[in-house]
């Protein structure tokens, strides 16, 4: 233990360093450190949550260069690494089935970088792309520690918060679309989409009715803030997500008897007219224009012309580069130099021509090859995979709890599998996070199975 007296005498000298500083008032907080992480060493699942209830609020410190996030990352990091040295967590922990998809991917992504169009570009990228594979390893190594109740209730919650903020506040709207506290209303309806499974996993479970009305309560608001960012592709996510979820279901609806058949016909008879009208109605006319795809990059909708119009560059780069692509964070450059970049700027006096992809499969594939694209579906197939068997596996050893947790996870990467054909975001924590966690439940079921 000799990493802890080591920890107390670089703190005490910060101590000295601050008193004798500008900021002498900043001295205590290295006292405060010191007891977070001593705490965090002993209990290192309870970072990983942490990092977790922090991604919804990091619009808030975009442009700091200390955030809560990123000091407590750090120091996670760090930990694990003393951990790894003094052999206080088993290296065997890092396997995973995800590697046989994982390993070609990064081979692919070093190869496209050596022959990137734009190295700075790029590397500039890939520095992105690696805060989520670190914590794709950190994940592996302590989501055993992890409670997954308090997971659920901590995504439900803060994504919920920020609903309620962007709902009363004008300030975290942009053109009536919430963004909550991040920069993109669909980015913000990402994490609804993945918070909703979790918050109905806790309605469904809770025994008492004030705590159920409360979960209800927070799904009633996750929805409220999906409509207000206007995401067409939200709505569609989570249509499909609670249309799969239910199908899991099927089993508890064979239980309902014919008097019960009344009561839900008569429950959908009043709450879908009602939601349909409560909706709004420029939301409503979003939807709607989803008929105009057929009319392809010039469709009147310039939203779905400009999605289109990605097809087009994506697809030419393929054809371009099939197997190494043109570099990591190369797609709006390429998109900048057609005329689609300015045919569609939303500003004309001050044009964004350098545009993403706006669909995660297209980019990687026309950024890193087809063969790095099929290795990153190939496990995206195989994270929802590992929940499917998780779910086997906890059933086949009569543990209900965990195989709903490890549905409603599932639900929640799935979620984040269809919406990455809408947003561009490889580097996501969440993305990075549920794929480990898929692979160490999967294990534990397995074990449970063979015990």
């Amino acid at each position: 233990m000799i990493v802890v007296p080591v920890l107390g005498l670089l703190l005490g000298l910060a101590s000295l360093l601050l008193l004798a500083s500008p900021w002498p008032y900043l001295a205590p907080l290295v006292v405060f450190g010191l007891l977070g992480l001593a705490l965090l060493y002993r209990r290192p699942g309870w970072g990983l949550l942490g990092i977790c209830a922090l991604v919804p609020f990091e619009g808030l410190f975009k442009d700091s260069a200390f955030s809560a996030a990123k000091l407590l990352g750090a120091s996670l990091i760090l930990i694990l690494l003393c951990q790894l040295l003094l052999r206080q967590i088993p290296e065997r922990r890092l396997a995973s089935n995800l590697w046989r998809a994982l390993g070609p991917f990064l081979l692919c992504l070093l190869l496209s970088l050596m022959y990137s169009e734009n190295l700075g570009v790029s590397l500039d990228s890939l520095r992105e792309l690696a805060v989520g594979l670190v914590l794709f390893w950190v994940t592996l190594l302590i989501a055993r520690e992890v409670n997954l109740l308090m997971l659920c209730r901590l995504l439900a919650l803060s994504v919920a918060s920020t609903c309620v903020i962007a709902l009363v506040s004008a300030k975290y709207q942009v053109g009536g679309r919430a963004i909550g506290l991040l920069q993109d209303a669909n980015y913000f309806a990402l994490l609804i989409a993945m918070a909703l499974p979790a918050a109905i996993f806790l309605a469904l479970r809770a025994r008492h009715w004030p705590l159920r009305l409360f979960w209800v309560g927070i799904c009633l608001t996750l929805m409220a803030g999906m409509t207000k960012t206007d995401s067409r592709s939200g709505l569609l996510v989570v249509l499909l997500t609670l249309a799969i979820g239910a199908w899991h279901y099927r089993e508890h609806f064979r239980r309902l008897r014919p008097k019960h058949l009344g009561f839900a016909l008569f429950a959908l008879a009043i709450g879908v007219p009602t939601g349909i009208a409560v909706l709004p109605a420029d939301y409503v006319a979003r939807v709607q224009s989803l008929g105009l795809l057929k009319s392809g990059a010039h469709s009147q909708d310039a939203s779905l012309g400009r999605r289109s119009s990605y097809l087009v560059v994506g697809g030419q780069m393929i054809r371009e580069n099939p197997l190494l692509g043109s570099g990591l964070g190369t797609f709006p450059i390429h998109y900048a130099a057609t005329g689609f970049a300015s045919g569609f700027s939303e500003n004309l006096n001050q044009p964004d021509l350098f545009r993403r992809a706006h669909n995660t499969y297209l980019e990687l594939f026309s950024e890193l090859g087809i063969p790095a694209g099929l290795s990153f579906v190939a496990l995206m197939l195989l994270g929802l995979r590992n929940f499917a068997r998780a779910r086997q596996g906890f059933l086949a050893s009569n543990r209900q709890e965990q195989a709903d947790i490890a549905t409603h996870l599932g639900l929640s990467l799935l979620a984040m599998a269809l919406f990455l054909l809408f947003l561009s975001a490889p580097n996501h924590k969440y993305l990075w996070i549920f794929l480990a966690l898929s692979s160490v439940l999967r294990r534990q079921a397995e074990a449970a199975e063979g015990a």
